[in-house]
């Protein structure tokens, strides 16, 4: 996952960095738990930053990633002719880390027959490569990551329980990205501005409506799932203002256009809309769209956009006749050229009844005059 540098102000994602200064200075076991896609491994590596072996190195194995069969001589190495093809000494993961921090990933996918290795070298800081006698002293500082549940693995005994009461010494709880969404602008303009840079881009705006939808959304792969909708986002737009990415979900999609005229015409509405229909100067919409302001203006003529368009009234009647009361319903057409004089149905669109009593017509006149 690009990094998001721990970018974050709500209460939630505070007690993860008050946690990681609290126990950045000690070498104790952390167990980092929460959903894929929450950055478990950038605050394993935000943790030991902050440590004293920041100097030293950082190794990352992802536990799921690596066959059972190779993943014991993966973390303590193994001897020349340990197994067929081990032609050579190879230097496992734990003494590779030495004097510095191990990160095992997705810990609750190790095979149980391992588990017991992984506890010594734990309590003893020594291992013994595959295919060796000899114990070799280590140094090291152990965060683990999972997004299960090991204390049910513990009672369904898949896990063992000397080994999690081992890892979870200082546990971590890294929350889901729909229990911190105050921090989805923060983490978009940082992604906006990394792939914008990666492909050779400016984009400075993220339109409030692409901000809206993205916050409404339940993001169920979380942090990962917000950097690849962004770097598609990206990739498509082409001016200085991020185009709307599709959000999986029909619930959750910015509203379909139907042609390529019409999703021209709804982005420079979008882009007016975000420069308060300033169209010249450095922060006008021809400057965010990336074109010149003679073309942005030729283009708003040709879509019958010399002005901000009208937002759509919401309760107003479909048909005029249909706005009349009940009783008068049946008399509209009467009563319309009756009013055709004055024009104050037509030319102001106002309701029928003020309209009526405006015109000093009396109800009962127009009574009388519609049973004629």
């Amino acid at each position: 996952m690009m990094s998001s540098k721990l970018l974050g102000e709500s209460p939630r994602f505070q007690d993860v960095l008050d946690a990681i200064a609290m126990v950045a200075p000690v070498d104790s076991a952390v167990l980092l738990q929460g959903e894929t896609g929450t950055g478990k491994e950038l605050i394993a590596r935000a943790i030991h930053d902050a440590s004293s072996r920041h100097q030293q190195r950082f190794v990352a194995v992802n536990c799921a990633a690596i066959p059972a069969a190779l993943l014991e001589s993966e973390l303590f190495g193994h001897e020349r002719g340990a197994f067929t093809g081990a032609v050579t000494q190879v230097v496992g993961r734990f003494q590779a880390a030495d004097r510095g921090t191990l990160f095992l990933d997705e810990i609750g996918e190790l095979p149980l027959e391992l588990q017991p290795k992984l506890l010594r070298a734990l309590q003893e800081q020594q291992i013994e490569r595959l295919g060796g006698g000899r114990t070799t002293q280590i140094n090291v500082r152990v965060i683990a990551a999972t997004n299960r549940d090991l204390l049910g693995m513990v009672q369904e005994r898949t896990f063992r329980a000397d080994l999690y009461y081992r890892l979870n010494v200082f546990p971590i709880t890294v929350p889901p990205l729909r229990e911190r969404k105050e921090d989805i602008p923060l983490l978009a303009d940082h992604f906006v501005k990394a792939f914008a840079e990666q492909q050779g881009k400016v984009i400075d705006t993220i339109p409030g409506d692409t901000l809206r939808s993205l916050k409404q959304y339940h993001w169920p792969g979380n942090i990962r799932e917000l950097q690849n909708i962004i770097e598609r986002g990206v990739i498509v737009t082409k001016g200085r203002v991020l185009e709307a990415p599709i959000l999986p979900g029909s619930s959750q999609t910015l509203p379909t256009i139907a042609t390529l005229a019409d999703a021209e015409r709804a982005h420079i509405i979008a882009v007016l809309r975000e420069s308060n229909w300033t169209v010249g100067g450095w922060n006008g919409a021809a400057a965010r769209l990336g074109i010149p302001r003679t073309t942005l203006i030729s283009k708003m003529q040709r879509l019958g956009l010399s002005r901000a368009p009208a937002e759509p009234q919401t309760g107003r009647p479909q048909s005029e006749s249909s706005s009349f009361p009940s009783d008068l319903r049946p008399h509209s057409d009467k009563i319309r050229s009756l009013l055709e004089r004055d024009r104050q149905i037509t030319e102001t669109r106002d309701d029928p009844e003020s309209a009526i009593a405006r015109a000093g017509i009396d109800r009962s006149f127009v009574a009388l005059t519609t049973t004629a």
